[in-house]
This record gives structure tokens, C-alpha cells and sequence, in this order.
């Protein structure tokens, strides 16, 4: 029995959760599945068990994964759905959502009293890294518990051991500063450079061999050029992040000024209506602030035989 693949049960079957299903299912993991919104669970109906709730989803479950959208949501499914309450013994959460490492420890606590194990766990990558099981997974936990969610991750994409519970959502919020960051200063290159005559594509493509290349820049910057900002990340989503890495500062008795000015950046650019745009959206509200659109001074382009 020792080399059976554990029961997961994952709760929170969207952007993110949908495509990590798949890839557990097809590792042959077996799963009982949960959402909100139930219709999102369909097109698993054949493979896996859907579940009514999520307390009834985990009481046969050895691993419980939530991929839920924030540490709001992840306490009601948690506490007030009586996840934790509903768990068997020896079970192990694994919590893939973003919370405040705060919260990650309180259930951790909660979890423990009821003879489980818990792994926080935030991943990067979004949805491609998603589909493609390329996640990078940020751990926090005691090493027997991190050890023994291994195998679920290794069908998800890359993990590495931060250090002890809430530890994964402190290098969670180190990912979603220098992202944010680097998402404001593409977005400030490629207007300057355009709105001084140059071809912001062939900036991007030049910049992308020296010390400035990021993947921010490599597929942030071709998502600004090409004007396509349909959500992998939401920009609301960038802000929650933002807030939560400004309010562990203040807990630390830090300040950070670069995350302060992003974190207004994008709460303009949600009120004023983008709250659904991809998070390299941002480029919209500096194109609002300047009255100017990226790449709108250049000529028009000639047709190139």
C-alpha cells in the first residue's frame, strides 16, 4: 500500500486550479474536486469526484490542495466551510493560494490541533506556467511535511523549501514586488523610447540581449506592444498582492518606496476601470496619465516588399 498515490482533494477549480487539475489527474493521481461556481468542475466529471462542499470534498482526502483567490477566501472554505474540522487525521493542506503569512501560520495551528500537517505554498508562473507544469513552487512548512507533498508537486512544476510555515508566501511576496515593479519600469521604458521616435518593438528586442532582459520584459513587453491584455493575472489580483506586501512591510517596520508608488499605479488603474485587465495592463494607466498611446507618434508603417 506504501507506493498508492494519496486521495488529493483540490478546492478552487479556476484560472489556476483548472489547468493543475489536469496535470494531477493525468499523473493518475486520484482526486474528489470543488468549487464554488460547480459548473466549473464538468469537464473533470468523468476522472475525478465532484464534491457538494468543500468539507465533504477532504474527509477522505490524505493531501488537500486550496487554489483559492485570497486569504479572505481561503479562511471562510478553511474555518467557516469546516474544512479543518472535517479533516482526517494525518492529512497534509497544502495551501497553493496567496495569503498573508500570517494567516498561513494560524492555519497551520488550526490544522496541527487536528493531527494534520500544512504546507503553505504559493506558486509563480501563471497560467501557462500552469499548463505547462513549469510552477514554481514557494514551500513553507516542517521538512517531513514539505517532503511529503513532493510527489503532488513534482506533477505541478518545481519546488523549493523556504523555511518554516508562512515562509512560502514571504518569498510569494518577494516574487509579486520585483513582478509588479518590473511590469511599471517596461512599461516607463517602452513609452519613453517611443515617444521619442524609436520602434518600441525593436527597442524591446534589443534590450532583450543586454542587462535590462527579463521575462517581464520578454512577455510582458510583447503583450504592451501587441495590446493584448487579456487576463492571465488580473490586474486587481497585482494590487491585492501589492497591499499585502505593503502590510508586511509596515509589520516588519519597513518601508518600501517602489512598492508604494506600484501599489498606487495599479490602484488607478482598477478604479479607472481595468480591474480585469492583465497585470501588464499598467502600461493603460501611464498611457491615461500622459494622454498618449505607445507607439502612436511613430509613422505609420510603409508596406515591406
Amino acid at each position: 500500500m506504501s507506493n498508492q498515490l494519496p486521495h488529493i482533494a483540490f478546492l478552487g477549480i479556476g484560472l489556476m486550479g483548472a489547468p493543475m487539475t489536469r496535470n494531477l489527474l493525468d499523473a493518475g493521481f486520484p482526486m474528489t474536486l470543488w468549487n464554488r461556481t460547480a459548473s466549473k468542475c464538468d469537464s473533470f466529471a468523468d476522472e475525478a469526484t465532484i464534491a457538494a462542499s468543500p468539507a465533504e470534498a477532504v474527509a477522505d482526502a490524505d493531501v488537500v490542495i486550496t487554489m483559492l483567490e485570497n486569504g479572505d477566501v481561503v479562511e471562510d472554505v478553511l474555518v467557516a466551510q469546516g474544512v479543518i474540522d472535517a479533516l482526517k487525521p494525518g492529512a497534509l493542506v497544502v495551501d497553493m493560494s496567496s495569503v498573508q503569512p500570517s494567516v498561513a501560520r494560524r492555519h497551520a495551528a488550526l490544522a496541527a490541533e487536528r493531527g494534520a500537517g500544512y504546507v503553505d505554498a504559493p506558486v509563480s508562473g501563471g497560467t501557462v506556467g500552469a499548463a505547462e507544469a513549469r510552477l514554481s513552487i514557494m514551500a513553507g512548512g516542517a521538512e517531513a511535511d514539505v517532503a511529503r507533498a513532493l510527489p503532488v508537486f513534482g506533477a505541478l512544476g518545481k519546488c523549493t523549501r523556504i523555511g518554516p510555515v508562512g515562509a512560502g508566501q514571504l518569498a510569494k511576496l518577494a516574487n509579486q514586488a520585483i513582478v509588479g515593479i518590473t511590469i511599471g519600469a517596461v512599461s516607463e521604458a517602452l513609452l519613453l523610447a517611443a515617444e521619442g521616435g524609436a520602434d518600441p518593438a525593436a527597442v524591446r528586442e534589443a534590450l532583450m540581449g543586454g542587462f535590462a532582459g527579463s521575462r517581464i520584459l520578454e512577455l510582458h513587453g510583447q503583450r504592451m506592444i501587441d495590446r493584448d491584455f487579456a487576463p492571465g493575472a488580473p490586474a486587481r489580483i497585482q494590487l491585492k498582492d501589492l497591499r499585502m506586501i505593503l502590510d508586511e512591510a509596515r509589520a516588519e517596520g519597513l518601508t518600501l518606496p517602489l512598492a508604494q508608488q506600484t501599489h498606487n499605479a495599479y490602484q488607478s488603474l482598477v478604479a479607472n476601470g481595468h480591474s480585469e485587465v492583465d497585470h501588464s495592463g499598467l502600461l493603460l494607466e501611464l498611457e491615461h496619465l500622459n494622454g498618449t498611446l505607445l507607439g502612436s507618434s511613430l509613422p505609420a508603417k510603409g508596406k515591406k516588399e
